[in-house]
């Protein structure tokens, strides 16, 4: 998964490679409460909202995160059926 929308906002995947264009533009992580009342924060950020009116960027922004998204399957163990 690359992408999330909540309350009508478009979330990026984001990892270490990415992470930079979001920290420069301030724009926070995605965090929800659990029934037990602690707070998570996911690997998700808000993307910038020009973003819906560029889809040039927006796909740049898109396969960046995207790729971020590859690389975090890439470090889940496999997972041996059976």
């Amino acid at each position: 998964m690359f992408a999330l929308v909540a309350d009508d906002v478009l979330y990026l995947k984001v990892d270490d490679e990415n992470r930079a264009g979001f920290e420069a533009e301030s724009l926070p992580a995605f965090s929800y409460e659990t029934k037990h009342g602690r707070t998570v924060i996911a690997s998700f950020h808000r993307a910038p909202d020009r973003l819906l009116d560029d889809a040039d960027e927006l796909t740049v922004w898109a396969r960046a995160s995207l790729t971020a998204a590859h690389r975090a399957q890439q470090l889940k163990p496999i997972r041996k059926l059976g």
